[in-house]
């Protein structure tokens, strides 16, 4: 049996679970499905951007800010 290095039951792999959606995740959607503060979600983001992963920031139709994972990379690439 192979151990995987992936913990699909985290609030980490939640959050990413959120972020690769079409229409991504607000904060008050990270907020809610983690119980983080929100100066700890805004982290995690910083985090991601960081990493090798490119993050989107947009605004939905309703006005609020969502963010998600770009599929193929930076400018679809």
């Amino acid at each position: 049996m192979t151990k995987s290095n992936s913990r699909p039951n985290t609030k980490s792999s939640a959050v990413r679970r959120l972020l690769r959606r079409r229409h991504g995740a607000t904060l008050d959607e990270i907020i809610e499905t983690t119980g983080w503060q929100p100066h700890s979600c805004r982290a995690f983001l910083t985090g991601v951007r960081k990493s090798d992963v490119w993050l989107i920031k947009e605004e939905r139709a309703d006005g609020r800010t969502a963010y998600r994972i770009a599929p193929d990379g930076p400018a679809g690439s």
